[in-house]
C-alpha cells in the first residue's frame, strides 16, 4: 500500500504462527539466557509453570508477522520509534500467535510519510500477549 492509501483507524490482521519449543530454546540459548526460557524443571516450578518464550522472541516475531503482511511494501525507508512496549502475558511453546495491527497516526514531511501503528500480539485464546507502537518512514 502506499503511504497515501493508508487512514487512521485501518486494521490488518495478520497470518498466525506457532511457536514451538525448539525454537524458544533456541532463541533464549543465544539472546536471553535465563531459566524462565531455558530450564524446564526450574520454569515449571516458578509462576509460569513451564518455559516461556523470551519477551524479545515475541517482539521479533510479531515485526515478522506485520512485515510478512507487506503492507509497506517497497516503499518503507526506516522504523524510527518503537514505543510502549508491554509484555501483557507468557508466550508458551506451540502458542498460536497472530497480530492485530491499527494505524495510530500518519503525518506528511518533506519527502516521506511517517505512519505510526499500534501493534497487538494475540494468542489462540485471543489473549492479548504484547502490544507497542511502531513509526515508520514511508516514501510518498
Amino acid at each position: 500500500m502506499k503511504y497515501s492509501m493508508f487512514s487512521i483507524g485501518d486494521t490488518f490482521i495478520s497470518k498466525h504462527y506457532k511457536i514451538t519449543e525448539k525454537e524458544i530454546l533456541e532463541f533464549a540459548h543465544q539472546f536471553d539466557p535465563q531459566y524462565m526460557h531455558l530450564d524446564k524443571k526450574k520454569a515449571g516450578q516458578g509462576m509460569y509453570k513451564g518455559i516461556i518464550a523470551s519477551g524479545m522472541h515475541t517482539l521479533s516475531l510479531s515485526f515478522k508477522l506485520w512485515i510478512e503482511e507487506n503492507k509497506y511494501e517497497e516503499d518503507i525507508i526506516a522504523r524510527t520509534h518503537l514505543n510502549n512496549v508491554t509484555f501483557i502475558k507468557p508466550v508458551y511453546p506451540n502458542d498460536n500467535l497472530y497480530v492485530k495491527v491499527k494505524v495510530l497516526d500518519k503525518k506528511l514531511k518533506k519527502q516521506f510519510g511517517s505512519l505510526t501503528v499500534e501493534v497487538m500480539t494475540f494468542n489462540q485464546y485471543e489473549n492479548k500477549v504484547l502490544q507497542f507502537e511502531l513509526t515508520v518512514l514511508l516514501s510518498v
